[in-house]
Protein backbone atom coordinates (compact mmCIF):
# COMPACT_ATOMS: atom_id res chain seq x y z
CA UNK A 1 0.00 0.00 0.00
CA UNK A 2 1.55 3.89 -0.84
CA UNK A 3 2.72 5.45 2.27
CA UNK A 4 0.43 8.31 2.47
CA UNK A 5 3.85 10.44 4.26
CA UNK A 6 5.27 10.20 0.98
CA UNK A 7 4.04 12.97 -1.15
CA UNK A 8 6.56 12.46 -4.40
CA UNK A 9 5.78 8.62 -4.70
CA UNK A 10 5.10 7.75 -7.76
CA UNK A 11 2.05 6.84 -9.08
CA UNK A 12 0.54 3.45 -8.19
CA UNK A 13 -2.06 1.21 -9.97
CA UNK A 14 -3.80 -2.40 -9.32
CA UNK A 15 -5.80 -3.94 -11.65
CA UNK A 16 -9.24 -5.24 -10.28
CA UNK A 17 -9.59 -8.88 -11.60
CA UNK A 18 -13.40 -9.15 -10.47
CA UNK A 19 -14.05 -6.99 -12.94
CA UNK A 20 -16.47 -8.34 -15.14
CA UNK A 21 -17.50 -7.31 -19.31
CA UNK A 22 -21.30 -6.11 -17.98
CA UNK A 23 -23.34 -5.12 -14.89
CA UNK A 24 -23.85 -7.84 -12.35
CA UNK A 25 -27.43 -8.28 -10.80
CA UNK A 26 -26.97 -6.44 -7.73
CA UNK A 27 -25.24 -3.61 -9.38
CA UNK A 28 -27.72 -3.41 -12.39
CA UNK A 29 -29.69 -2.90 -9.86
CA UNK A 30 -28.61 0.20 -9.19
CA UNK A 31 -27.67 1.35 -12.57
CA UNK A 32 -32.03 0.83 -13.63
CA UNK A 33 -32.66 1.94 -16.87
CA UNK A 34 -36.22 3.82 -15.27
CA UNK A 35 -33.93 5.75 -12.77
CA UNK A 36 -31.94 6.92 -15.14
CA UNK A 37 -34.95 8.27 -17.10
CA UNK A 38 -36.12 9.62 -14.24
CA UNK A 39 -33.06 11.46 -13.17
CA UNK A 40 -32.71 12.91 -16.90
CA UNK A 41 -36.44 14.16 -17.09
CA UNK A 42 -35.94 15.86 -13.60
CA UNK A 43 -32.69 17.25 -14.26
CA UNK A 44 -32.52 18.42 -18.04
CA UNK A 45 -36.00 20.55 -16.80
CA UNK A 46 -34.15 22.61 -14.31
CA UNK A 47 -33.94 26.55 -15.09
CA UNK A 48 -30.47 27.23 -17.05
CA UNK A 49 -29.75 23.25 -17.73
CA UNK A 50 -27.54 22.65 -20.41
CA UNK A 51 -24.93 20.00 -21.62
CA UNK A 52 -21.41 20.24 -19.99
CA UNK A 53 -18.67 20.75 -22.57
CA UNK A 54 -16.58 18.09 -23.18
CA UNK A 55 -12.82 19.81 -24.14
CA UNK A 56 -10.23 18.68 -26.60
CA UNK A 57 -6.92 18.50 -25.09
CA UNK A 58 -4.72 18.10 -27.75
CA UNK A 59 -1.41 19.34 -26.28
CA UNK A 60 -2.09 16.49 -23.19
CA UNK A 61 -2.33 13.84 -25.62
CA UNK A 62 0.55 14.74 -27.48
CA UNK A 63 2.47 14.95 -24.33
CA UNK A 64 0.66 11.24 -23.66
CA UNK A 65 1.28 9.55 -26.99
CA UNK A 66 -2.71 9.36 -27.41
CA UNK A 67 -5.33 9.95 -30.38
CA UNK A 68 -7.19 11.85 -28.33
CA UNK A 69 -7.96 13.23 -24.94
CA UNK A 70 -11.14 14.86 -23.77
CA UNK A 71 -12.32 16.95 -20.44
CA UNK A 72 -15.76 16.68 -19.46
CA UNK A 73 -15.98 20.19 -17.89
CA UNK A 74 -18.14 19.75 -14.91
CA UNK A 75 -17.00 23.22 -13.75
CA UNK A 76 -19.81 24.59 -16.31
CA UNK A 77 -22.59 22.82 -14.86
CA UNK A 78 -25.18 25.61 -13.49
CA UNK A 79 -23.64 28.03 -10.93
CA UNK A 80 -21.59 25.51 -8.70
CA UNK A 81 -18.81 25.36 -10.61
CA UNK A 82 -18.36 21.66 -8.87
CA UNK A 83 -17.44 18.51 -10.17
CA UNK A 84 -20.79 17.35 -8.16
CA UNK A 85 -23.49 19.54 -8.98
CA UNK A 86 -25.86 17.27 -9.97
CA UNK A 87 -26.29 14.11 -7.45
CA UNK A 88 -27.51 15.92 -4.11
CA UNK A 89 -29.53 18.63 -6.03
CA UNK A 90 -31.43 15.70 -7.56
CA UNK A 91 -31.90 13.84 -4.37
CA UNK A 92 -33.14 16.97 -2.14
CA UNK A 93 -35.75 16.98 -5.52
CA UNK A 94 -36.75 13.67 -5.27
CA UNK A 95 -37.18 13.83 -1.03
CA UNK A 96 -39.40 16.44 -1.32
CA UNK A 97 -41.65 14.78 -3.96
CA UNK A 98 -41.59 11.53 -1.85
CA UNK A 99 -42.78 13.72 1.44
CA UNK A 100 -45.79 15.77 -1.04
CA UNK A 101 -46.85 12.32 -2.40
CA UNK A 102 -47.08 11.75 1.45
CA UNK A 103 -49.76 14.56 1.35
CA UNK A 104 -51.11 13.75 -1.86
CA UNK A 105 -49.58 16.05 -3.63
CA UNK A 106 -48.06 15.02 -6.92
CA UNK A 107 -45.10 18.49 -7.98
CA UNK A 108 -42.52 18.69 -10.65
CA UNK A 109 -39.29 19.93 -10.46
CA UNK A 110 -40.41 23.10 -12.25
CA UNK A 111 -43.74 23.09 -9.49
CA UNK A 112 -41.03 23.65 -6.58
CA UNK A 113 -38.81 26.19 -8.09
CA UNK A 114 -41.93 28.09 -8.93
CA UNK A 115 -42.85 28.20 -5.33
CA UNK A 116 -45.99 26.03 -5.61
CA UNK A 117 -46.35 23.80 -2.30
CA UNK A 118 -43.61 25.91 0.00
CA UNK A 119 -46.05 26.25 3.06
CA UNK A 120 -45.56 22.29 3.04
CA UNK A 121 -42.07 21.95 2.70
CA UNK A 122 -40.12 25.20 3.55
CA UNK A 123 -39.76 23.19 7.11
CA UNK A 124 -37.99 19.94 6.20
CA UNK A 125 -34.54 20.32 6.78
CA UNK A 126 -31.67 18.54 4.57
CA UNK A 127 -28.39 17.83 6.16
CA UNK A 128 -25.17 16.05 4.77
CA UNK A 129 -21.19 16.14 5.43
CA UNK A 130 -19.16 17.01 2.64
CA UNK A 131 -15.72 18.07 1.84
CA UNK A 132 -17.11 20.88 -0.46
CA UNK A 133 -18.70 19.71 -3.77
CA UNK A 134 -21.79 17.17 -2.28
CA UNK A 135 -22.57 19.56 0.20
CA UNK A 136 -22.57 22.89 -2.58
CA UNK A 137 -24.85 20.69 -4.75
CA UNK A 138 -27.31 19.99 -1.47
CA UNK A 139 -27.03 23.44 -0.39
CA UNK A 140 -28.36 25.04 -4.10
CA UNK A 141 -30.92 22.30 -4.59
CA UNK A 142 -32.35 23.15 -1.13
CA UNK A 143 -32.59 27.03 -1.70
CA UNK A 144 -33.79 26.13 -5.34
CA UNK A 145 -36.64 24.10 -4.23
CA UNK A 146 -38.00 25.58 -1.21
CA UNK A 147 -36.36 24.27 2.01
CA UNK A 148 -33.57 24.64 4.98
CA UNK A 149 -30.36 22.96 5.14
CA UNK A 150 -27.36 21.96 7.16
CA UNK A 151 -23.91 21.23 6.35
CA UNK A 152 -21.43 19.51 8.14
CA UNK A 153 -17.91 20.20 7.33
CA UNK A 154 -14.18 19.22 9.04
CA UNK A 155 -11.52 21.09 10.41
CA UNK A 156 -9.77 20.90 7.70
CA UNK A 157 -12.31 22.09 4.82
CA UNK A 158 -10.95 26.15 3.59
CA UNK A 159 -12.52 29.01 4.65
CA UNK A 160 -13.08 29.75 0.60
CA UNK A 161 -15.56 26.13 0.60
CA UNK A 162 -17.36 27.25 3.38
CA UNK A 163 -18.17 30.49 2.11
CA UNK A 164 -19.37 28.92 -1.61
CA UNK A 165 -21.71 26.63 0.37
CA UNK A 166 -23.17 28.76 2.91
CA UNK A 167 -23.52 31.54 0.00
CA UNK A 168 -26.88 28.85 -1.26
CA UNK A 169 -28.29 29.71 2.22
CA UNK A 170 -27.31 26.43 4.36
CA UNK A 171 -26.64 26.92 8.09
CA UNK A 172 -22.51 25.58 8.27
CA UNK A 173 -21.71 23.14 11.26
CA UNK A 174 -17.73 22.77 11.59
CA UNK A 175 -16.16 20.04 13.46
CA UNK A 176 -13.22 18.55 14.48
CA UNK A 177 -11.55 15.50 12.68
CA UNK A 178 -11.75 14.17 9.20
CA UNK A 179 -14.29 13.75 6.59
CA UNK A 180 -15.14 10.46 7.53
CA UNK A 181 -16.09 12.06 11.21
CA UNK A 182 -18.49 14.56 9.73
CA UNK A 183 -20.35 12.16 8.12
CA UNK A 184 -20.94 9.91 11.07
CA UNK A 185 -21.87 13.17 13.05
CA UNK A 186 -24.50 14.37 10.67
CA UNK A 187 -26.20 10.81 9.95
CA UNK A 188 -26.61 11.14 14.30
CA UNK A 189 -27.79 14.35 14.22
CA UNK A 190 -30.33 13.66 11.07
CA UNK A 191 -31.84 10.86 12.73
CA UNK A 192 -32.03 12.76 16.35
CA UNK A 193 -33.33 15.49 14.76
CA UNK A 194 -35.75 13.63 12.28
CA UNK A 195 -34.21 15.88 9.56
CA UNK A 196 -33.44 14.52 6.16
CA UNK A 197 -29.83 13.39 5.65
CA UNK A 198 -28.83 13.10 1.70
CA UNK A 199 -25.60 12.23 1.96
CA UNK A 200 -23.91 10.53 -1.03
CA UNK A 201 -22.23 7.46 1.60
CA UNK A 202 -24.34 5.17 4.09
CA UNK A 203 -20.86 4.16 4.90
CA UNK A 204 -21.66 6.63 8.50
CA UNK A 205 -25.09 5.62 9.00
CA UNK A 206 -28.74 5.82 7.16
CA UNK A 207 -30.17 3.92 4.74
CA UNK A 208 -28.91 3.61 1.04
CA UNK A 209 -31.87 5.09 -0.46
CA UNK A 210 -29.81 8.58 -0.73
CA UNK A 211 -26.83 7.07 -2.00
CA UNK A 212 -28.57 5.85 -4.46
CA UNK A 213 -30.51 9.03 -5.65
CA UNK A 214 -26.86 10.89 -5.90
CA UNK A 215 -25.67 8.25 -7.52
CA UNK A 216 -28.95 8.29 -10.23
CA UNK A 217 -28.36 12.20 -10.67
CA UNK A 218 -25.02 11.56 -12.45
CA UNK A 219 -25.69 9.33 -14.71
CA UNK A 220 -26.52 12.88 -16.82
CA UNK A 221 -23.21 12.99 -17.52
CA UNK A 222 -22.69 9.31 -19.57
CA UNK A 223 -26.25 10.48 -21.04
CA UNK A 224 -24.18 14.01 -22.61
CA UNK A 225 -20.92 12.71 -23.41
CA UNK A 226 -22.76 9.53 -25.70
CA UNK A 227 -24.35 12.71 -27.46
CA UNK A 228 -20.90 14.44 -27.62
CA UNK A 229 -18.60 11.85 -28.74
CA UNK A 230 -18.20 10.77 -32.21
CA UNK A 231 -17.11 6.97 -30.97
CA UNK A 232 -17.13 5.51 -27.22
CA UNK A 233 -13.80 6.15 -25.41
CA UNK A 234 -11.33 3.61 -25.28
CA UNK A 235 -10.67 4.66 -21.57
CA UNK A 236 -12.09 6.80 -18.95
CA UNK A 237 -10.80 8.62 -16.03
CA UNK A 238 -12.68 9.56 -13.16
CA UNK A 239 -11.68 10.26 -9.30
CA UNK A 240 -13.01 8.50 -6.44
CA UNK A 241 -13.75 10.11 -3.07
CA UNK A 242 -16.18 7.47 -1.47
CA UNK A 243 -17.38 6.39 -4.68
CA UNK A 244 -20.66 7.46 -5.94
CA UNK A 245 -19.22 9.38 -8.87
CA UNK A 246 -17.05 6.63 -9.88
CA UNK A 247 -20.09 4.09 -10.12
CA UNK A 248 -22.16 5.88 -11.91
CA UNK A 249 -20.01 7.03 -14.92
CA UNK A 250 -18.41 3.40 -14.45
CA UNK A 251 -22.13 1.97 -14.75
CA UNK A 252 -23.92 4.38 -16.71
CA UNK A 253 -21.06 2.97 -19.79
CA UNK A 254 -21.59 -0.43 -18.55
CA UNK A 255 -25.56 -0.03 -18.66
CA UNK A 256 -25.01 1.57 -22.50
CA UNK A 257 -22.55 -0.43 -24.21
CA UNK A 258 -22.79 -3.77 -22.44
CA UNK A 259 -19.83 -5.49 -22.94
CA UNK A 260 -17.95 -3.20 -25.46
CA UNK A 261 -17.82 -0.83 -22.56
CA UNK A 262 -14.42 1.46 -22.22
CA UNK A 263 -12.11 0.61 -20.04
CA UNK A 264 -12.31 2.54 -16.65
CA UNK A 265 -9.89 3.68 -14.58
CA UNK A 266 -10.44 5.55 -10.61
CA UNK A 267 -7.95 8.09 -9.63
CA UNK A 268 -7.58 8.88 -5.71
CA UNK A 269 -4.63 10.19 -3.59
CA UNK A 270 -2.06 8.28 -1.82
CA UNK A 271 -3.36 9.13 1.27
CA UNK A 272 -7.24 8.78 0.68
CA UNK A 273 -6.91 5.07 -1.13
CA UNK A 274 -10.11 3.67 -0.12
CA UNK A 275 -10.95 2.13 -3.41
CA UNK A 276 -7.61 1.21 -4.07
CA UNK A 277 -7.16 -1.03 -1.03
CA UNK A 278 -10.72 -2.18 -1.70
CA UNK A 279 -10.11 -3.39 -5.26
CA UNK A 280 -6.80 -4.74 -3.66
CA UNK A 281 -8.08 -6.53 -1.09
CA UNK A 282 -11.71 -7.71 -2.67
CA UNK A 283 -13.97 -5.74 -0.34
CA UNK A 284 -14.23 -2.25 1.49
CA UNK A 285 -12.85 -1.24 4.69
CA UNK A 286 -12.44 1.75 6.57
CA UNK A 287 -8.83 3.80 6.50
CA UNK A 288 -6.98 4.77 9.64
CA UNK A 289 -5.48 7.68 10.41
CA UNK A 290 -5.18 11.10 8.51
CA UNK A 291 -6.33 10.81 4.77
CA UNK A 292 -6.35 14.50 4.08
CA UNK A 293 -5.16 15.73 1.13
CA UNK A 294 -4.42 18.86 -1.22
CA UNK A 295 -6.85 16.86 -3.54
CA UNK A 296 -9.08 17.80 -0.64
CA UNK A 297 -12.58 16.84 -2.08
CA UNK A 298 -11.15 13.29 -2.55
CA UNK A 299 -10.13 12.98 0.88
CA UNK A 300 -12.25 10.03 1.94
CA UNK A 301 -11.17 6.98 3.84
CA UNK A 302 -14.57 4.53 3.39
CA UNK A 303 -15.98 3.42 0.15
CA UNK A 304 -19.54 3.93 0.01
CA UNK A 305 -21.27 0.47 0.21
CA UNK A 306 -24.01 1.38 -2.19
CA UNK A 307 -21.07 2.30 -4.71
CA UNK A 308 -18.83 -1.03 -4.07
CA UNK A 309 -20.83 -3.86 -6.55
CA UNK A 310 -20.60 -0.87 -9.14
CA UNK A 311 -16.72 -0.41 -8.49
CA UNK A 312 -16.59 -3.94 -8.21
CA UNK A 313 -17.81 -4.85 -11.12
CA UNK A 314 -16.90 -2.68 -13.84
CA UNK A 315 -14.12 -0.28 -12.86
CA UNK A 316 -11.16 -1.90 -13.99
CA UNK A 317 -8.32 -0.48 -12.89
CA UNK A 318 -7.59 1.80 -9.68
CA UNK A 319 -4.37 4.13 -9.55
CA UNK A 320 -3.63 6.75 -6.69
CA UNK A 321 -1.41 9.74 -7.19
CA UNK A 322 0.83 12.43 -5.13
CA UNK A 323 -0.35 15.79 -4.13
CA UNK A 324 2.42 17.23 -6.17
CA UNK A 325 1.35 15.10 -9.15
CA UNK A 326 -2.37 16.87 -8.81
CA UNK A 327 -0.44 20.08 -8.66
CA UNK A 328 1.50 19.86 -11.86
CA UNK A 329 -2.11 18.26 -13.40
CA UNK A 330 -3.12 21.61 -12.59
CA UNK A 331 -0.70 23.84 -13.80
CA UNK A 332 -0.76 21.43 -17.34
CA UNK A 333 -4.33 22.61 -17.84
CA UNK A 334 -4.12 25.64 -16.83
CA UNK A 335 -1.08 26.49 -19.95
CA UNK A 336 -3.06 24.07 -22.07
CA UNK A 337 0.12 21.96 -22.50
Amino acid sequence: MPDASDTTARPLHVHNAAARPTLGPEAGALMAEADHRAAMAEITSWPGYAPTPLVDLPGLARAAGVAAIGYKDEGQRFELASFKALGGAYAVLRVLQEKLAAQGVHASAADLVAGNHRDLIADQVMVCATDGNHGRSVAWGARMFGCKCRIYIHEHVSADREAAIAAFGAVMVRLPGDYDASVRAAAQDADAQCWNLVADTNAGGGSDAMPRLVTQGYTVIVAELVEQLATPPTHVFVPAGVGGLAAAIAGSWARVLGAARPRVVVVEPHAANCVFRAVAEGAPRSIEGDVNSFMACLSAGSVSPVAWPVIRDVVDDVVTIADETAVEMLRALATGR
